[in-house]
């Protein structure tokens, strides 16, 4: 072979090694440099979650005014400065706000290929205050009562709690997700829990495609996660359903479609109580997951709930030592914060129910 042929040769080679070497690289910078400041930044704030030690603590302030207080040196205290009568409602708005503005800065500082995964989870509490309000109206109580200042429509959801008349909410639903469904409610067309389970669907299925659409491991941890909530949703609805003697026709068309559970989950759905759905649940993945509650689960179905919500941030927390620079590690600070919110306002509600600091410890250890 003439010495040109094979420099020709040579150089050619080299050129496809040099732009292999490119595009592994690019890939790697693509995957995880986007990562590197806001999971560092995320590290640093997981750092300042209050622990067990600082909740006991807070369950020794007997009046609220002490419990603000209490929380001035952490990132509560911009939130609660606006606290002047020391309700529990304000304190439950200042707590919402603040988890808001964990959701927010998520948003703002993760890459933008997967910041809008997190204003959808925002959706969440939308779903819940526009449900919660349509029940309050039903049953003649205070819908202002069951608002939570979280979410993507605040001002709507506001409008809605002091609407006068059912069909006023559906004026102010107007150019929604929510408009057709509640319509059709108005209408008579679908149940109230009908149309829970309507718009649940909606945010999963959101949620779901979003999950989808994403490339290698932000795929793999956001459609884990995304299952395993629906999962929990389901196990909830039937368990409920099964403890309330339902059949499996009825139960059927209130669960959400794009859990794991599939084939397992029906098989549940033809027991005829509690313990015998509990019992199949045992035979699926989640039996490990609530084998050493089951009893309590029995008689207390809340235990269930918060054994399947400790799975998922567990899970999250462990996807994060994996995959280190990816979504796993904002998604795990989410679940802690929304569980640490949850205590304070367990902690503020029963201090105004003048409950003794030890009998507050004992609650709140169970929250969440």
């Amino acid at each position: 072979m003439e010495a040109g042929a094979v420099t020709g040769i040579l150089n050619t080679t080299l050129a496809v090694v040099f732009v292999w070497v490119g595009y592994k690289t690019s890939k790697i910078i693509w995957k995880y440099t986007p990562y590197s400041y806001p999971n560092a930044r995320i590290k640093a704030m997981e750092a300042k979650l209050l622990t067990e030690q600082r909740f006991n603590e807070l369950a020794e302030s007997r009046t609220l005014n002490n419990f603000v207080v209490s929380l001035e040196d952490t990132d509560y205290k911009g939130y609660l400065a606006g606290v002047s009568s020391y309700t529990v409602e304000e304190i439950e708005r200042a707590l919402d706000r603040a988890l808001a503005g964990t959701y927010e800065l998520m948003v703002k500082i993760l890459p933008k290929r997967v910041s809008p995964f997190f204003r959808l989870l925002l959706e969440e509490w939308d779903v819940r205050n526009v449900t919660s309000i349509i029940k309050a109206k039903k049953v003649g109580e205070p819908a202002s009562d069951y608002v939570s200042e979280i979410g993507t429509m605040v001002p709507k959801v506001k409008a809605m709690a002091e609407a006068k008349t059912l069909e006023e909410i559906l004026v102010i639903l107007e150019d929604t997700p929510y408009e057709e469904p509640y319509q059709k409610l108005l209408l008579g067309e679908m149940s109230l829990k009908e149309f829970e389970t309507e718009l649940y669907k909606m945010y999963y299925a959101k949620l779901l495609e979003y999950a989808l659409s994403r490339k290698d491991d932000e795929r793999v941890i956001l459609e884990e996660f995304v299952r395993l909530k629906i999962d929990k949703t389901n196990i909830m609805t039937v368990m409920r359903a099964k403890a309330a003697k339902m059949s499996a026709e009825e139960i059927r068309p209130l669960l959400i479609p794009g859990g794991r559970l599939g084939r397992s989950l029906e098989a549940i759905l033809h027991v005829d109580d509690l313990s015998m759905a509990l019992a199949e649940l045992d035979s699926t993945s989640y039996g490990k997951v609530i084998r050493d509650v089951r009893d309590e689960v029995e008689k207390d179905l809340s235990v269930l709930e918060r054994t399947l919500e400790r799975h998922i941030r567990e899970r999250m927390n462990e996807l994060t030592r994996f995959y280190p620079l990816s979504v796993a590690t904002p998604l795990s600070y989410i679940l802690q914060k929304e569980s640490e919110v949850k205590k304070l306002r367990a902690i503020a509600k029963l201090i105004d129910d003048g409950l003794r600091p030890e009998m507050i410890k004992e609650i709140v250890g169970d929250v969440a």
